[in-house]
């Protein structure tokens, strides 16, 4: 969402393509991901669920996919920033990148 949010204050038409493609790329990484997601858990027994430490969430949203952290926290537009200046809002990419890659490492 952080890319599809920002092509639209780019004055760079070719930034701003760049930035579509990068968030259409990263959707489909969400879609994956709650399809996997999905096929591992859609039939579950409650036993299943207690079991596996998966009823907390269950109570919140029966077997519906929402992303969330490792620590329980819910996503939300928090997540991503826009400003509308292109060099603040591609700084903030990389930053948020950067961060991505050191917390994988």
């Amino acid at each position: 969402m952080r890319y599809l949010s920002q092509r639209y204050s780019m004055k760079n038409a070719k930034i701003a393509g760049v930035l579509t493609d990068i968030g259409t790329e990263e959707l489909g990484h969400g879609e994956i991901i709650c399809a996997i997601i999905y096929q591992l858990t859609k039939n579950l027994s409650m036993e299943e669920i207690e079991k596996s430490g998966f009823d907390k969430y269950y109570t919140d949203r029966t077997l519906g996919i929402w992303p969330q952290s490792a620590g329980g926290v819910p996503f939300n537009a928090c997540e991503f920033a826009v400003k509308g200046d292109p060099i603040t809002d591609l700084y903030e990419d990389m930053a948020a990148d950067g961060a991505t890659l050191q917390e994988q490492t």
